[in-house]
């Protein structure tokens, strides 16, 4: 079973919230999103997007369904399903963004994993991130899109050597920018009492990998934990919206 809180603050210098979180215990699924766009519109976005992934994931789950987008046959039903889930909230936000003018090019990031037995489909877009945790390391999941990830793939330069870079925050792939998106799905097997953190760069942007293995290591209660990691990114700077979401996941007795 899984166990999942989430803890979200504006920062210290936005007005306005445009992180998203959600935990949906009927259908299994914990989802960050960090949107983007002017006018509230990123607000608007990462709601948007999270509302459809639940939507879609919902009727995929209790009714026959079409497959909008085909299915992958190397990926398992419930990896098809968060795929195209994505892929649904992708197509409902840049209908959005197309359809308001107020919306012009907003978008979300969104981090979401789908729970089926003891294992986890997750998947990433944007700078979002998704780690796990086993009590001791601190794991990255996903991967960010965006132009330094790239860069250092292309280069292999690494991230220090571009920190000063004025790119250095462009996203190459977000939710709701193009009509297609591709979305990469992955699984892993979980264990009893492992800790999957979810967050928007509000948090990873400013404390480092070491510190969140610090807090997540020395606080057991992940409410506290959540809590903690919040403060933490606020107090170092609070410049961004800060969301996290904790899973721990423990074996039925």
């Amino acid at each position: 079973m899984l166990t999942v809180c989430s803890r979200t603050h504006p920062g210290t210098v936005r007005t306005i919230n445009e992180d998203c979180a959600m935990w949906e215990p009927d259908v299994a699924l914990i989802a960050v999103a960090d949107g983007m766009g002017g006018h509230n519109a990123g607000e608007v976005a990462s709601k948007l997007a999270l509302e459809s992934i639940r939507g879609f994931l919902r009727k995929s789950a209790t009714s026959d369904f079409t497959w909008p987008f085909g299915v992958k046959p190397t990926l398992s039903f419930a990896a098809n399903r968060l795929m195209t889930a994505i892929k649904v909230a992708n197509r409902c936000v840049f209908k959005e963004s197309e359809d308001r003018p107020g919306y012009t090019g907003m978008g979300t990031t969104v981090v979401a994993a789908l729970l089926s037995g003891t294992r986890l489909a997750y998947s990433g877009v944007g700078d979002s991130r998704i780690y796990s945790f086993d009590g001791s390391a601190l794991q990255q999941l996903t991967s960010d899109d965006s132009w330094v990830v790239m860069l250092m793939k292309e280069t292999g330069l690494d991230a220090a050597s571009l920190d000063k870079h004025p790119m250095r925050h462009v996203l190459t792939s977000v939710v709701g920018a193009r009509p297609e998106l591709d979305v990469v799905v992955e699984e892993i097997e979980l264990a009893d009492g492992q800790t999957i953190l979810f967050c928007s760069d509000g948090l990873h942007g400013v404390v480092a990998d070491v510190d969140i293995a610090a807090v997540l290591k020395a606080e057991p209660d992940i409410e506290r934990a959540a809590e903690t990691l919040v403060e933490m990114a606020v107090q170092r700077d609070g410049s961004d919206n800060i969301t996290v979401a904790l899973a721990r996941y423990t074996t039925a007795s």
